[in-house]
């Protein structure tokens, strides 16, 4: 009996199948089938296996490939098929035995080499298949980036992004068919990419410039960076609060009486690993943080509408939690019964929610902080100190 895992994944390239590894030939040879787009299997000329056109969408084709499960096949993606591409999520439905891959040259690396930039300092990213939004963490003068995109169109949408964010004088280089025959490459300032007309497959070297406003890195990001109707964590409050939250790679937080959505979008920023769901009670502030959340390039926070604890029976389990509003004796108890190494921070306004944090600090202990914040507002025709709501914050690790 053969050991040769039943699939193998190989990466090919606009070039077609003369740049193929010896290995990539021989599984081509061998194969009863081969998956995979129109286009690459139009690059394979004298290919004797039977050819399926993988469907859309995405998951269609998964589980038609599933069905060939023990005969040989391939599965024919771009480039590296595990950088930003299909073979991680075909991995994911199989065991380590049953598959194999072959990589070929990647996208990025052919860009990379074309402009001339270091790719270890080179940000890169795959947005063929993800909103623009994506960028705008990363949106800095100096800053080079390699993005993947869904069509030609999209170019110009990308050109037009950049331009409302600030940075349409950017000089992007458009590669259209990188490593193949047909590659075209143009040179043009974002803001005139509309003007072009652009060919599938397609990636973009872009070296942002211009006089848009870059994202901060550290927490505690100005308030004006999120839309809200004055219910919003205050920015040197925030920043304490993401401090006391102290977010580690690949942690989940539950954002409680979400707001503005900052507190759960500045987590998401720390790292690209973080996960966190939104609780929020009213429906108008759960739309806002669904904006907020998309506008900033995190996307990925979950919002969910409804009211705790009841809400948060299902979720997935917390590293962390952070409760905003909403804190009642219910909400207290079941946050209590969270896994052992849970950190929980709280914030108070109210002397009715202050009296349930110094309860529970006497009772569990972890630490118990006043905020009080003040600035400068006038005073007739003089200055002095404002001061605003004081903040009582409980943060304990269960």
């Amino acid at each position: 009996m053969s050991d040769t895992p039943w699939l193998t994944v190989i990466g090919l390239g606009e070039d077609g199948p003369d740049e193929l590894c010896s290995a990539s030939r021989n599984a081509l040879e061998q194969a009863s089938c081969v998956m995979g787009s129109e286009r690459h299997l139009s690059l394979l000329s004298d290919a004797k296996a039977e050819q399926i056109v993988w469907p859309a969408p995405f998951s269609v084709g998964i589980e038609q490939l599933m069905t060939r499960r023990g005969q040989p096949t391939v599965v024919l993606a771009s480039g590296d098929p595990f950088w930003f591409g299909a073979g991680t999520t075909l991995a994911k439905r199989l065991t380590r035995g049953e598959w194999r891959a072959f990589p070929g040259r990647s996208t990025f690396s052919l860009a990379a080499a074309r402009l001339g930039w270091p790719l270890e300092h080179t940000l890169c990213l795959g947005l063929h298949a993800a909103p623009l939004t994506r960028l705008r963490p990363h949106l800095a003068p100096k800053r080079r980036i390699i993005t993947t995109l869904r069509d030609g169109d999209a170019v110009a949408a990308l050109g037009r992004y950049l331009q409302s964010c600030g940075f349409g004088a950017s000089p992007c280089t458009v590669f259209e068919a990188v490593g193949g025959p047909r590659e075209r490459v143009t040179e043009a300032r974002a803001e005139a990419l509309m003007d072009h007309g652009f060919a599938h497959p397609v990636c973009v070297g872009v070296e942002v410039s211009g006089a848009g406003d870059a994202l901060p890195l550290t927490s505690g990001r100005a308030d004006d960076w999120f839309e809200h109707d004055g219910q919003i964590t205050k920015r040197p409050v925030r920043a304490l609060t993401l401090a006391a939250l102290a977010p580690r790679p690949f942690e989940h937080l539950w954002d409680i009486g979400g707001g503005s959505g900052s507190i759960g979008i500045e987590w998401l920023l720390s790292d690209p690993s973080l996960q966190a769901t939104a609780i929020e009670p009213r429906t108008d502030r759960v739309e806002r943080i669904r904006v907020n959340a998309s506008k900033l390039g995190v996307d990925r926070l979950k919002v969910l509408h409804g009211t705790a604890p009841g809400a948060l029976r299902g979720l997935p389990t917390p590293d962390a939690v952070f409760v905003g509003g909403g804190l009642s004796p219910d909400l207290l108890s079941y946050l209590e019964s969270l896994a052992t190494g849970t950190r929980l921070v709280a914030n108070a306004v109210t002397l009715e929610t202050e009296v349930l944090l110094t309860q529970a600090h006497a009772r569990l202990g972890g630490e118990l902080t006043r905020i009080e914040i003040s600035d400068v507002a006038p005073i007739g025709p003089k200055r002095g100190w404002r001061a605003a709501y004081p903040i009582t914050q409980w943060t304990h690790v269960l």
